[in-house]
């Protein structure tokens, strides 16, 4: 999962150099606005892709077969849904999307025939979301590599064809999207087939049957808000960084990197963690599922305490490689302790945020995040003084408020989820 999370950001940087080489700024302008426009929507409805795999892993974990497909079947038939309701609203929100940036009417345009072409990803975006989750709660994560790798790769190519060699400009790179998340569509249903799932045949009544969808809604409804008030927290940084200056802005865009590097592969291991935890919490194996949660912290921890300490010994050699403004660089390097130390800060709150979904502890999760974001809010007023130190330390607070409240919650959480001693090994469970 960490390999296939590298993939995603390579691909944007092929866009923009692909779009930059014809040489029209409101072209890059544009791919860059419409970029933050899908990532936004998409995003939040990433929920998809975590409930359908703790729903999975805890259904694999049961030897359910049956409840696998039911639980794909839901998570694409909601896929399509949301998905086509967002095509048919693709005019209010394309002028949403205008009216939002106030870019030139040169960008404007451009951006106008990139949402009118990728809107249309919208349906298959989201069932794949539904199939990676899928994928995953089998512990599959090698298909789930395979997967995310080959879109980004056939959106690659068909970026650098449409862009390039027929010069489709912006529209080409939105229709290659497009092209891409369809083929993921096909090849994602195609595996999943051959691993036996057939959600196609699932009769409409179980689809619909009346608890399962409603556990359904209410997993991807919180982990929804969740999403939500994690985009707010990190929308309440850059704010507030835009209005202490442009190098105040420019310095912190330099140093989220570093953070966003780390997130990968803190990210990775809480996949791993909603693998592992739901497939026990399935079986009923207590020993498998608390034995699961040790290896997420421990790995979570160690990891990120070595990436802190590498972020502080070559954050100047990085800070100078992707920013050449003096000004920039230096107002950065004052910050860079704060910056190193977010890896270690959000290492808890990634490996319980996995622990939490593969158990479906979801509404517990949102809860905490949201009493986190009101700690990010207190903390940004109480640290006003101090300038972009202030900013920082409510990032960092933020981060480790939402691992600490997982962990005070935990005990108690896995207590009523293992009332009964177990009577079968996690094994057996799963044959």
């Amino acid at each position: 999962m960490t390999l296939a999370n590298v993939t995603t950001p390579l691909l944007g940087l092929v866009g923009t150099a692909a779009v930059g080489r014809l040489g029209d700024a409101a072209l890059l302008g544009a791919l860059a606005l419409g970029a933050v426009v899908f990532d936004y929507l998409f995003w939040t409805f990433g929920a998809l892709r975590m409930a359908t795999a703790g729903l999975t892993a805890q259904a694999t974990g049961a030897g359910d077969r049956s409840e696998i497909d039911r639980t794909l079947a839901r998570a694409l038939a909601v896929a399509l849904a949301v998905g086509l309701v967002m095509v048919a609203l693709q005019g209010p929100l394309g002028a949403a999307a205008l009216r939002l940036f106030g870019a030139s009417p040169a960008v404007n345009a451009a951006l106008a025939g990139y949402v009118a072409v990728r809107i249309w990803c919208a349906p298959f975006t989201l069932a794949n979301y539904a199939i990676l989750g899928s994928t995953l709660g089998r512990g599959r994560t090698d298909l789930g590599l395979g997967l995310q790798v080959a879109i980004n790769a056939v959106n690659v190519a068909l970026t650098l064809l449409f862009v390039l060699g027929l010069g489709y400009g912006v529209a080409g790179a939105a229709f290659a999207t497009l092209l891409a998340e369809v083929a993921g569509t096909g090849l994602g249903l195609f595996v999943l087939h051959r691993l036996g799932s057939r959600p196609w045949r699932v009769p409409v009544p179980e689809i619909v049957e009346r608890q399962g969808l409603i556990r359904m809604l209410s997993v991807n409804g919180d982990v929804m808000v969740r999403t939500l008030a994690l985009i707010t927290a990190l929308a309440l940084f850059t704010g507030l960084s835009a209005r202490a200056g442009d190098v105040t802005l420019a310095a912190n865009a330099v140093l989220q990197n570093l953070f966003l590097i780390g997130s990968f592969f803190l990210d990775g291991f809480a996949t791993a963690a909603e693998v592992l935890c739901g497939q026990a919490l399935g079986a009923r194996h207590e020993g498998a599922f608390r034995g699961a949660v040790r290896l997420s912290l421990s790995w979570c921890l160690g990891f990120a305490l070595a990436v802190s300490g590498l972020f502080l010994a070559i954050g100047g050699p990085f800070i100078d490689a992707v920013t050449t403004a003096p000004e920039v660089r230096a107002f950065a390097r004052d910050s860079l302790v704060y910056a190193a130390l977010t890896p270690l800060a959000a290492a808890a709150a990634f490996a319980f945020d996995g622990v939490y979904i593969g158990a479906t502890w979801t509404r517990a999760m949102r809860n905490l995040m949201l009493a986190a974001l009101a700690v990010d809010v207190a903390m940004l007023a109480t640290t006003r003084g101090l300038g972009n130190a202030g900013l920082w330390l409510a990032m960092l607070t933020f981060l480790a408020a939402r691992g600490l409240g997982q962990a005070l919650l935990y005990p108690r959480l896995a207590a009523g989820a293992f009332p009964h001693p177990r009577v079968r090994t996690l094994t057996e469970a799963i044959r």
